[in-house]
């Protein structure tokens, strides 16, 4: 699924100096944990919890584009969100970013569907 960039606004998250490549930082966009990941230079924004279990994954193991949750191992493609390995089957909500001025921003949406930010199988997400 795609998403219109004018259905977005793109607000600041950290300065690029803030995410050194191969490291993944906390943000709070909106009253949303988000996970900032900078995988050799590029920029990835993901939901900062982990579907399977209530894991911060800034907290997991980070190796090439693929980050590992602390508590029970699964795994996560930085670059879409997509659960990889058990025991997590949902995907992570990725949120789309710019980096302009030395400014990492996260485009944010009041409603989820309008903006595209569904995870990467394009099932709306729900939370229980």
């Amino acid at each position: 699924m795609t998403h219109s960039d004018n259905c977005l606004t793109f607000k600041f998250a950290a300065k690029v100096s803030d995410v050194p490549a191969g490291s993944v930082i906390k943000v709070e966009v909106d009253g949303v944990s988000i996970a900032l990941f900078n995988v050799d230079g590029d920029f990835f924004a993901l939901d900062e919890i982990c579907t399977h279990a209530h894991a911060s994954l800034v907290e997991g193991y980070v190796e090439g584009s693929v980050v590992e949750c602390p508590l029970h191992g699964a795994t996560f493609c930085i670059h879409t969100g997509r659960a990889l390995t058990a025991p997590a089957t949902e995907d992570l909500v990725k949120y789309p970013v710019r980096v302009e001025n030395g400014q990492v921003l996260v485009g944010m949406s009041s409603t989820p569907l309008a903006a595209g930010l569904v995870p990467a199988n394009d099932v709306t997400p729900t939370r229980s």
